[in-house]
């Protein structure tokens, strides 16, 4: 999406975040409400450990996310919007962070590497379904991270054989967060993807292969920048 579609479309996804959330609690609110949404992203390095690795071990590409945050502040002055049920234990949270299923649809990681050795690729990654665990607080904010995978790619070579690459896989990552302003944040992190293993080649799609002769673990290193913005939707 371009960034005019997305500040169209935050709203909708805010929203359905926070009935995700507080349905019981919002059905009878019919409230406006404000939080912040947090669009990150940055570039990232893709290593594909075995055959690809040793022809070339760099690929580049760019990493995208999209999650509602709230934090301490929110969530007291919102108090009233969460089910009492679960009110004591969201407030000594301390910060909520989710995405809607539908944010599942946007790719998570985007590969866009040319060819500037032998080897270039093509393609994303998404995350149907993600799990996170904050280690620290903001603003200095350790985290790890696991989900489930589905990753698209296209290789071409002057060395290797020409490969649709595509494959589920589950991921392990963790990620240290710096907030340097109420609005503006970096990151850094380290994801490490295992995919049902796929040899090189055409109509390998279809096929396995032994772990060192293909595709079966992806190292991913990346820098992002989030902005977050203030958006207003009503439940």
């Amino acid at each position: 999406m371009t960034l005019f579609s997305w500040r169209r479309a935050a709203p909708r996804v805010l929203a359905l975040a926070l009935l995700c959330l507080l349905l019981p609690g919002a059905a009878h609110a019919q409230r406006s409400v404000t939080a912040p949404v947090d669009f990150a992203i940055g570039p990232a390095a893709f290593f594909f450990f075995g055959p690809v690795f040793r022809d070339q071990p760099v690929h580049t590409g760019l990493t995208l996310d999209v999650e509602a945050v709230l934090d301490a502040e929110w969530l007291k002055k919102n108090q009233a919007l969460i089910p009492r049920q679960y009110r004591a234990r969201a407030l000594k949270s301390g910060e909520i962070r989710f995405a809607p299923a539908v944010t599942a649809l946007i790719p998570e990681a985007l590969i866009i590497s040319p060819k500037y050795k032998n080897t270039g690729m093509y393609g994303a990654t998404w995350k149907p379904l993600g799990v996170g665990l904050a280690l620290s607080p903001s603003p200095v904010r350790l985290s790890l991270d696991a989900g489930l995978l589905l990753t698209y790619a296209y290789l071409y070579s002057d060395t290797l054989p020409a490969t649709h690459f595509l494959r589920p896989g589950a991921r392990l990552g963790v990620d240290l967060e710096f907030q340097l302003s109420r609005s503006f944040l970096i990151s850094i992190g380290w994801n490490s993807a295992l995919y049902v293993p796929q040899r090189l080649g055409p109509g390998s799609v279809f096929e396995l292969a032994r772990i060192d002769d293909g595709f079966f673990h992806v190292g991913q290193a990346y820098l992002q920048f989030h902005f977050r913005v203030p958006v207003t939707t009503r439940l």
